[in-house]
């Protein structure tokens, strides 16, 4: 699946971000990047099926797991055209984009990582979970728990106040101002070279479980 040439690609379109170099170099971007890409979201799924069968592994060339290589630079001052990364999002099947909750690998030439949870929700959503966050306060102890044990920790961005309406004194206040709610596992980019990489990565996917299905029950989506 994954190779060497992978990142050596993803190096070069660091150097190279533009449209000429892409063009001349788009047959490297399908042998390297996407067909590797979609042959590792097909293997996932049946792995994906063991862990629930409402998450969604979509090895289509567009509209699928695998996220599109063109960045929007509409708003940004970053007008690079391409993302340097391979990003691939397994995503619940009543999610219609990145916010839905999901497992998620990236993959770059100086940073691989995988992820579990759910990525600027929109207030809904962020409300749903912060109250059932309070009513089910020791089982989220217990889910951050066993994230830690699983090497993961919780990334994303949080109010700098408590949330209108919450004491500030709150036992879990610190997770209560959170606007994501992503758990985070940093890998070894030679493990995207293991052979044993689908198994391997299914099983920490497997380990990010709790997250999930906790935020799946804050907003009534099945597990």
């Amino acid at each position: 699946m994954f190779s060497k040439k992978t990142f050596k690609f993803l190096r070069d379109l660091e150097k190279n971000n533009n449209r000429d170099w892409f063009e001349a170099n788009k047959h490297h971007y399908e042998e390297y990047v996407r067909e590797p890409a979609l042959a590792y979201i097909e293997a996932m799924a049946p792995h994906l099926g063991k862990i629930s069968q409402h998450f969604v592994a979509s090895p289509k060339k567009v509209g699928g797991s695998l996220m599109r290589v063109y960045r929007d630079v509409r708003f940004g001052k970053d007008k690079t055209p391409y993302k340097t990364n391979i990003g691939i999002q397994f995503r619940h099947v009543a999610g219609k984009d990145v916010h839905a909750p999901g497992f998620y690998l990236h993959i770059e030439s100086k940073e691989v990582f995988m992820g579990a949870g759910i990525w600027r929700p929109d207030s809904s959503t962020i409300g749903n979970m912060r109250l059932h966050m309070d009513e089910n306060q020791a089982e989220w102890k217990k889910i951050k728990n066993q994230l830690v044990k699983k090497n993961f920790s919780l990334h994303g961005e949080s109010l700098k106040k408590a949330p209108r309406g919450t004491d500030p004194e709150h036992p879990l206040i610190e997770d209560l101002r959170r606007k994501d709610f992503i758990a985070i596992q940093p890998l070894e980019s030679s493990l995207v070279l293991d052979k044993d990489f689908v198994k391997k990565s299914a099983t920490q996917f497997a380990a990010a479980t709790p997250l999930v299905r906790f935020i799946c029950e804050a907003n009534d989506l099945d597990f």
